[in-house]
Parts: C-alpha cells; sequence; structure tokens
C-alpha cells in the first residue's frame, strides 16, 4: 500500500508539472532529498526519477518558463568556478574509480543549485520551495521521532524510512539538517501563504519542530547536540523576551536530562573526553594526516582521496576515582577512514583552492542573509515583512549547518545546496524589487534673495 501511495504522489507530482512546469522543479526539491526510489520496491525502483526530474526542472525552464526575471548571481558563478575545479580533480584524482562515483551526484547538487536561482522569480515560488524542502525532511524526521519515542532510537541502529547509511538517511547528516530546518518551520508559520497561519499550521509546526529535536536524541549523535546548542544561542539575537526565553530553556533541561537513555548521555560525555572515544581519537588523526597530505598535495587528492590515509591513534583509559585513578595508554592503527568533517573533506580531496571558493561560498551567503535583514527589517509595509525574517531563518540554517558539518563530511551533501540556491533566489528577488521601487527625491525650495542673504 505504501509503495501505491509513493508511486501515486510522485507520478501526480510530476504531471502537474505539465500545467506548472515550476512545479518539476519542486519535484526535483523532494525526490533528490526523500529518495522515493530507495522506499519503493517497484516502479520507482526500476526507473531513473531522479534524473528524469532532474531533465524536466531544467527542459521545462528552458522551453516553457518565463525567463525576463532571471538573474545569474555571484555565488552562482563560484558555484560554477568549484563545479568546473571539482571536475579537473576528479580527472587526476588518487583514486580515479571512487572519485567517479562520488563525482556522479555531487556534479547535479552543484548545477541545481545553480540553476534553482533562476527560477525563485516571485515571492510565491520561493516559499513553495522552501516549504518542499522543510516538509521533505519533515517527513523523515517524524519518522525517526516517532521511533525515538518508541524506545527505538540509538547509535547507528535509528531505522528510517530505509535501512540506508547515506545521504540524509545517515544519523549525524540527519541530526544537523532537523535542526537546521527549525528556523525554516517557524518561518512558515508566521510568514507562510500557502498554509496561511492558524491554529492547525502552528500545531503542526511546533509537534516538527519538537520532533527535529528528537533526532539528534534517536540517533545520538553528537553533533546534534552542537547545532542544538547553537540555534538557541542564534534565538536570542530575535526572541523578544530573553529572560523568559532563558528560564524556559533551563527548565526544559533540568527536565529532560534524567529522561535521556544513559546510552545517550554516555555517547555525550565523550565530547569533553575524545581521547578516550577512539571514534573520536581517529576523526583527530584522520585531521592531522589531511594538514600533512595537502603539503605535498596542495590542490587535492580528488574525491575520495582519503582512502589513502593510515593513522596511528593514541587512546588513554581512566579506571577508578580519586586518589585510586589508573591511567593506561594504548595505540590503534587504521587506513582509509573517512575525513569526518566537511572543512578537512574540502582540504583533502579540493585542496587549498577548493576550500577557498567553499568558504567564500558559505560565509559571502552569511554576509548576503545579514544584509537583507538590515535593510528590510525596519520596512512594515504591505508584503514588506516578510523578506527579512526568511533572510534571518536561511542565514540561522546555514550556519547551523556550518557548525555540523565541523565533524561530519557534508561539504557536497545536496541540502546544503538547496540551502544556498534559496539564499541566492531572495537575494536576487529582492535586489530587483528594490530596483522597481520609485526614487523619492526631495527638491529644495527655492530661495529668494533676502532668504539667500539671510542665509549666507
Amino acid at each position: 500500500m505504501l509503495n501505491l501511495a509513493l508511486t501515486g504522489f510522485v507520478l501526480a507530482f510530476l504531471a502537474l508539472g505539465f500545467r506548472r512546469p515550476y512545479l518539476w522543479v519542486l519535484a526535483y526539491l523532494y525526490i533528490d532529498s526523500l529518495a522515493p526510489q530507495k522506499i519503493s520496491w517497484g516502479f520507482l525502483k526500476l526507473v531513473p526519477i531522479s534524473l528524469i526530474s532532474f531533465l524536466l526542472a531544467f527542459g521545462g525552464w528552458l522551453l516553457l518558463d518565463y525567463k525576463i526575471n532571471s538573474r545569474f548571481t555571484m555565488r552562482q558563478g563560484l558555484i560554477a568556478l568549484l563545479l568546473v575545479y571539482c571536475g579537473l580533480t576528479t580527472l587526476s584524482a588518487d583514486f580515479p574509480e571512487d572519485a567517479l562515483v562520488k563525482w556522479d551526484w555531487v556534479w547535479k547538487a552543484l548545477l541545481f543549485a545553480m540553476f534553482l536561482p533562476l527560477t525563485l522569480t516571485t515571492r510565491l515560488r520561493i516559499e513553495a520551495a522552501t516549504l518542499i524542502m522543510t516538509l521533505t525532511v519533515g517527513a523523515i524526521v517524524i519518522n525517526g521521532a516517532i521511533k525515538t519515542l518508541a524506545g527505538g532510537g540509538g547509535y547507528g541502529t535509528l531505522r528510517l524510512f530505509v535501512n540506508d547509511n547515506s545521504g540524509l538517511y545517515e544519523g549525524s547528516i540527519i541530526s544537523a539538517v532537523a535542526i537546521s530546518i527549525i528556523p525554516l518551520i517557524f518561518w512558515l508559520i508566521k510568514h507562510g501563504t500557502i498554509f496561511p497561519s492558524d491554529w492547525r499550521v502552528k500545531l503542526y509546526g511546533i509537534a516538527l519542530a519538537f520532533a527535529c529535536v528528537l533526532i539528534p536524541i534517536g540517533t545520538q549523535a553528537r553533533t546534534g547536540l552542537l547545532c542544538v546548542a547553537l540555534l538557541m544561542v542564534l534565538a536570542l539575537r530575535t526572541v523578544k523576551r530573553r529572560v523568559l526565553y532563558l528560564s524556559l530553556i533551563a527548565v526544559g533541561v533540568l527536565v529532560t536530562i534524567p529522561l535521556l537513555p544513559k546510552s545517550y548521555t554516555d555517547r555525550m560525555n565523550t565530547i569533553e573526553n575524545h581521547s578516550a572515544d577512539q571514534s573520536a581519537s581517529t576523526r583527530v588523526a584522520v585531521w592531522k594526516w589531511t594538514l600533512e597530505y595537502v603539503k605535498e598535495h596542495p590542490f587535492g587528492g580528488g574525491f575520495d582521496a582519503y582512502r589513502g590515509n593510515k593513522v596511528r591513534i593514541e587512546l588513554t583509559d581512566v579506571q577508578g576515582t580519586g586518589n585510586n585513578v589508573t591511567v593506561q595508554t594504548h595505540e590503534a592503527f587504521d587506513k582509509a577512514r573517512a575525513y569526518h568533517s566537511a572543512y578537512f573533506e574540502m582540504l583533502g580531496e579540493q585542496g587549498w583552492p577548493g576550500l577557498a571558493l567553499w568558504l567564500t561560498l558559505m560565509f559571502s551567503g552569511l554576509l548576503q542573509m545579514e544584509l537583507i535583514r538590515q535593510r528590510w527589517k525596519k520596512r512594515t509595509g504591505p508584503g514588506e515583512m516578510w523578506q527579512a525574517p526568511l533572510a534571518n531563518a536561511l542565514q540561522q540554517s546555514l550556519l547551523v549547518y556550518m557548525t555540523g558539518s565541523l565533524f561530519v563530511g557534508i561539504a557536497f551533501q545536496p541540502f546544503c545546496y538547496m540551502l544556498i540556491g534559496l539564499q541566492c533566489g531572495l537575494w536576487s528577488y529582492l535586489r530587483r524589487i528594490d530596483s522597481l521601487r520609485p526614487i523619492v527625491r526631495t527638491q529644495r525650495p527655492a530661495l529668494s534673495i533676502g532668504n539667500a542673504v539671510a542665509a549666507q
């Protein structure tokens, strides 16, 4: 039954695109995030549904959509440079076959991020893309939250729609992404027009935000805890009653901690003492290896260059308490360990130029959203009160994602580039709107001879 419902929904989504071509863009956002072909066991699994929706989105825009308001921005140019650079490093990769496997989906993520802003030419389109991205991630989040509440969580054991440890179905990745969409959820609650704000929208939005917070608990991903902490701090910027907000957080933490499973608190404790945890110690060793690697390979080793690493790990085991403490140190060796950090992933695979391009792309997005927020936050006219909050939400989402990517190798995760595409689309749209605003000129009254003499 699930297979039939999912297949029917996807086919209906694509069919509606023949009437409204922009729906193919939304369909690709949905399919590339949820990957219904992995959930299905029938028709969707047999056809390249992601590629079909990708081609329909591009073809629909090229042949059927209006392009008069489309603009190519500086950040889209950065994405284009990164795409070309990654293609060049793939040609000279240390592990050519593995690099081609990753390139097969990376080029689509980058190309679509460059293309998406060209279609976001109205407020409705921007809101629709935000809504589809949020609800699609929300479907995965709700599934995981229900299982977490039912006691089915655990590190590496929280099974979402599919038993697949890649994309948004990987524990650390979905933890970071789930927290990053919370600002978008609250923007949609307050400013959404597709589903106007009423008690049902508010109830669903708050419940979805709560489900997002449950995901780091269900996955027991340390990344998620850091993302939650950052989002709480970022919210201080816009919350009206800060003392009440901080009090509620304090009460919530005190009430929640005793209810958390022991396995979760034990895993979170390894953040402080990483030397006793082999997983955390391995990450540090791989990061050191990467820094040494780029000294000889400043342009990187191409996708999956980590397969060439060999690391030595020093683990510390502390037993006992008080004066009866025994410290034992032993060595372990490992090889071909992933970077577990988007920053070191970019550095190891694309070298210093690739890392510089990627960081410029990220920080320029934060800057652009801040400029929009400052420009629009004091406007109170009709239709002028949603822009600054959306820029703030997109800025917070990207900051949370960048924090999560410190400890997860998600430099090329498609969701991130969809988020960047939204930012580029909002920036381009609002610049065009501002350029159409009437310029009010104030003229000084002509001075009479007497007034001119007096003025002197």
